[in-house]
């Protein structure tokens, strides 16, 4: 990892983002980029007289820029930093920084219209488009989670995405824990969980096929991080449930995100969780730890 891209905009959410990614940046060695893209442009083509306020609004988010750059100086002695303000709508200006870094990390909630929601819409696109692996850090209870030693890894059937099973255990080898690989089953003919095994005491024929898929998913980035311990989980349940639930104790959930043509900036939110995909996209609403979404490109 070479560098890390946080973007801030003086929220609680996007300093907890910060913090995540100050840390990330020590573990790893990684150059650190602060970004914040104030959203003016649409104001003043609606407002023209919001021209005259912007040098205050300037100055305001220059304040933000340089807090948070102090803010990250102080908290990762040693690593380099360095911050830039930008111009232009926060969803097109951060995708074009995921152009320039190895990892983009972001709040779940910023100060949009949007901020009661339980992921801002600007996280949720930036995660579902950007270039490179997106991580959005929650916010709310982030100073109370502890580490609880594991990286959580999500393998599904329609494909095991290399990609985000090798940040995962990149991930846990900086870390120095263990990752959990979690590749859930069910059966089709109930819409309830049936028991793990048949009538006659042989493991149900699904949970066989999810423990060979989690297998095959894994077993590159074992040969090259031999030194990473691996648990492997494959409960029965919905996989959405499956992961939330190991998500409770877990530092980070990694994903694979779906990938579809749809990465037009103008789709819609629906759109948007299509190029996800729904684990996903229910994941990175839902979870209480960090969630790094990594394309196959």
């Amino acid at each position: 990892m070479r560098k890390l891209v946080a973007g801030v905009d003086g929220s609680d959410a996007s300093l907890a983002a910060l913090d995540w990614a100050v840390a990330e940046s020590v573990r790893r060695g990684a150059e650190l980029r602060i970004v914040y893209a104030p959203l003016w442009e649409p104001y003043e083509r609606t407002w023209p007289e919001f021209t005259a306020t912007r040098p205050r609004g300037r100055s305001v988010a220059e304040h933000v820029l340089v807090t948070a750059a102090d803010r990250a100086r102080e908290q990762g002695r040693g690593i380099e930093v360095e911050a830039e303000l930008l111009s232009g709508d926060p969803v097109p200006a951060l995708l074009r920084e995921a152009e320039k870094g190895t990892v983009l990390v972001v709040g779940d909630r910023g100060r949009g219209g949007h901020d009661a929601l339980p992921l801002g819409s600007v996280a949720l696109t930036v995660a579902a488009r950007a270039a490179c692996p997106v991580v959005v850090v929650r916010g709310e209870g982030a100073a109370r989670r502890g580490e609880f030693g594991r990286v959580v890894l999500g393998t599904g059937n329609d494909g095991a995405e290399p990609a985000a099973v090798d940040f995962a255990f990149r991930a846990a080898q900086a870390r120095g824990c263990r990752v959990t690989a979690v590749h859930s089953w069910r059966s089709p003919e109930r819409g309830v969980a049936t028991h793990a095994h048949t009538l006659g005491g042989a493991p149900d024929p699904r949970m066989r096929e999810a423990e060979w898929a989690l297998g095959r998913a894994v077993r590159a980035a074992v040969e090259r991080h031999p030194d990473v311990p691996l648990e492997r989980q494959s409960p029965e349940g919905l996989a959405r449930d499956t992961l939330l639930t190991a998500a409770a104790e877990a530092d980070l959930v990694v994903l694979g995100a779906r990938r579809t043509p749809l990465a037009d900036a103008t789709a819609g939110a629906g759109a948007t969780g299509i190029q996800l995909g729904p684990v996903s996209h229910g994941v990175l609403h839902l979870a209480p730890c960090p969630v790094a979404v990594v394309r196959e490109d």
